[in-house]
């Protein structure tokens, strides 16, 4: 394995962290303060190419490999989670499922608006009993007259509600075989009649992404509008989050960053006892501490990237990642906070916004509880006679 950014990987990350301090950073503290979704930045963001960095041009894709996405996100959430989390949504679990599951007139029909900024996807799977335990989804699908019916609701859907918001991909009951639900993913447009949104509001974290809950009340959508194969969908929930877990790692790993580099940044210009905090040893040992973790984490998740790349199994690795970076976030910034002593705790303060936004990253897309049972099975803890 090569540890090295190409030359286009290393051009694609200045490019996005010049932009992420240009256009971003400015904007970061009043849009989390408004709770505001900002279509001016998604836009922009759409235009530096962040929008299906993986998919090949003949969609509308930057035709880049995964590690590339990976570091795009990264280096967006050294900024600013909220943001980091429209193009981590927007990729992995709305381009995604489209990109490697639907058909090509699906993918003819979504994929190049999607790439383009014009429209955001999203993926139904979270309901309100159903979280950890996916298999108990209420929200059901019957075929009618070569329509399918939905109804049921989904909750913490990221990219839903805004005016961009295209098309959802949809996780419904189907119908059964034996004693076993039948799974199936449908893709359902915005604005479908019988397909509602609400912005979901004072949330802690990611102020200034776009989360809602989706309410399906005799939603009708053409049969065709079936994604892969009927029955298939919890296979392609699996494989979608699998890699949208390496997508959450890098927030994970691009908010550590941030964090630390504010830490530092502050440990030097702060002084006490006439001289800067950065030199007393308790401070230097906490981000000497910092430093290692991140650069353990960001090992880590480019092992997992390059097994993707490479068409080896990853998913042991995608939950390492994502379980490590996540929680590395959280004790680097616990530190950060520390650092700073009570300017930490105030809202001018970005590391008080980090701090803030690391909890999500050790619930959504499999808590860390979660990410220990995926990876105990992989390595055989259950694989008793």
């Amino acid at each position: 394995m090569d540890f090295w950014l190409n030359n286009e990987q290393k051009i694609l990350r200045q490019n996005v962290r010049d932009f992420a301090e240009k256009e971003i950073a400015p904007l970061a503290l009043e849009l989390d303060e408004k709770e505001e979704f900002s279509y001016d930045l998604t836009k922009k963001m759409a235009a530096l190419g962040l929008f299906g960095i993986y998919v090949p041009n003949e969609y509308g894709g930057a035709g880049m490999d995964y590690l590339s996405y990976v570091v795009a996100v990264e280096e967006i959430c050294r900024v600013d989670g909220s943001h980091g989390a429209t193009v981590a949504a927007g990729n992995s679990l709305g381009i995604g499922p489209i990109y490697y599951y639907g058909s090509k007139k699906q993918k003819e029909q979504w994929l190049p608006r999607l790439c383009s900024g014009e429209i955001l996807a999203s993926f139904g799977l979270t309901e309100p009993d159903a979280g950890s335990d996916a298999g108990a989804s209420k929200t059901n699908a019957k075929l009618d007259k070569r329509e399918w019916v939905i109804n049921g609701s989904k909750i913490f859907i990221t990219n839903s509600t805004n005016k961009m918001a295209g098309v959802c991909t949809v996780q419904a009951i189907t119908g059964t075989k034996g004693d076993k639900k039948e799974v199936s993913c449908i893709l359902v447009p915005n604005g479908t009649p019988g397909f509602t949104t609400k912005k979901m509001t004072k949330k802690m974290m990611w102020r200034s992404s776009d989360t809602g809950e989706l309410y399906f009340d005799d939603c009708r959508v053409p049969e065709e509008n079936l994604l892969g194969k009927r029955g298939e969908g919890f296979h392609q929930m699996l494989q979608t989050l699998d890699n949208g877990r390496l997508a959450i790692a890098a927030m994970g790993l691009g908010g550590a960053q941030g964090a630390y580099e504010l830490a530092m940044k502050y440990a030097k210009e702060r002084k006490q006892f006439g001289k800067p905090i950065s030199t007393f040893q308790i401070n230097a040992f906490k981000l000497a501490d910092m430093a290692t973790e991140i650069e353990a984490a960001r090992n880590l998740l480019y092992k997992a990237c390059y097994l993707k790349d490479q068409g080896k199994p990853f998913g042991k690795e995608a939950a390492m990642a994502k379980l490590y970076c996540s929680e590395v976030m959280g004790r680097v910034v616990a530190e950060a906070v520390q650092i700073h002593g009570g300017y930490g705790l105030m809202k001018e303060y970005n590391v008080e916004r980090f701090y803030r936004d690391h909890k999500l990253l050790t619930i959504g897309e499999g808590t860390s509880e979660v990410q220990r049972i995926v990876i105990s099975r992989k390595i055989g803890c259950y694989d008793v006679e």
